[in-house]
């Protein structure tokens, strides 16, 4: 394997709230490949976007802070880089995309301004004519019909598909190592969603950028990821490549995930929800934090009182349940039971 372009090592971010300290990550540790996609799925609340934001120091302090761990990107930790510095790689070397691209962009400036001054931010010497000429070919690159008129108009005189397809031209302007991708389809149709997934994976190839794809979405997962992180409570409890989460996890939330797609290839009277709720991040349960909603603990007692650790089991699989082994005899049940359902 290459060496990783970014690696994340045990990140814990929390956030001091009038009810408690809210620990929205804890001890998350990942890394990602030049050219790959890694995927990160989990539920909202289970700390996908907690942890972009720490990687590119944007978790507002107060009331968050982040309070261990490393992010280790060109042979630095951006979490001792001082904000300057900082300020300088977010956009070029790092470029994201965001989640709801009508609260992301500067809505009393117009679209192409915006984009031409993410270039010129990061090139003193880039002339206005010259920077509006990239951004022309930037919008054009990403499927923005008419770009010379887009480029004069507001965010609010765009369409949502338009909005994210600049929100990407920005991301990429500067050519960044990496891209990280928040949630960029959530407030989308299917079809405009698959519109911009095109327009994020040509992008991907013409920057050569390797990609973060946060997404509560399995089926952009399996579309589009080569390595999946799953993350609930605020932990990583799964890794693998994509072709084994989906073929045989090793944990049991990410059966729960996967348990609850519809599919076009079994007859189902009804999805199979993972019972209870997400876990109050202010007050975790003992032990494993999903054990509550757990099928596959049948409440012994170590998913009570121990905290699994992210372990290996299998080349390049982690996960951090007690009893990983037992995962993929249980999916062989849920499928057969799924493939009944509709006899």
């Amino acid at each position: 394997m290459p060496d990783p372009v970014l690696s994340v090592r045990g990140l814990t971010t929390e956030f001091v709230t009038p009810g408690g300290v809210v620990k929205a990550v804890t001890d998350v540790s990942w890394d990602l490949y030049p050219g790959e996609t890694l995927g990160v799925v989990g539920e909202s609340g289970s700390g996908k976007t907690v942890t972009a934001m720490s990687i590119l120091g944007l978790v507002p302090c107060p009331p968050g802070r982040v309070v261990g761990g490393e992010i280790l990107f060109g042979g630095r930790d951006l979490l001792t880089l001082p904000e300057k510095s900082l300020r300088r790689l977010r956009g070029r070397e790092i470029g994201m995309i965001f989640q709801d691209p009508m609260t992301s962009l500067n809505p009393v400036l117009t679209v192409g301004d915006q984009i031409a001054e993410a270039l010129r931010l990061h090139d003193r010497e880039l002339r206005r004519d010259d920077a509006r000429h990239r951004t022309i070919e930037l919008l054009t690159s990403v499927g923005v019909p008419n770009p010379e008129v887009r480029y004069d108009q507001y965010p609010h005189e765009h369409s949502g598909g338009m909005r994210q397809r600049a929100m990407i031209a920005m991301a990429i302007a500067n050519n960044p190592t990496v891209l990280i991708a928040d949630e960029p389809t959530t407030a989308l149709d299917v079809t405009i969603q698959a519109q911009v997934l095109d327009v994020l994976r040509t992008a991907q190839e013409k920057t050569d950028a390797a990609t973060v794809l946060i997404t509560h979405d399995l089926a952009l997962i399996a579309e589009n990821a080569d390595r999946v992180v799953v993350m609930y409570g605020g932990k990583v409890v799964e890794v693998a490549d994509v072709f084994s989460i989906f073929s045989a996890c090793r944990h049991p939330y990410t059966l729960g995930l996967l348990s609850s797609l519809p599919r076009l290839d079994i007859d189902v009277e009804q999805l199979e929800p993972i019972p209870g709720s997400p876990p109050d991040l202010i007050d975790l349960p003992t032990g494993c934090s999903f054990h509550p909603r757990c099928r596959v603990s049948k409440g012994r007692e170590i998913c009570r009182t121990e905290v699994p650790p992210l372990r290996d089991v299998g080349p390049g699989a982690l996960s951090a349940c007690h009893f990983a082994e037992e995962v993929p005899a249980e999916m062989a049940v849920v499928s057969g039971e799924l493939g009944t359902a509709g006899s």
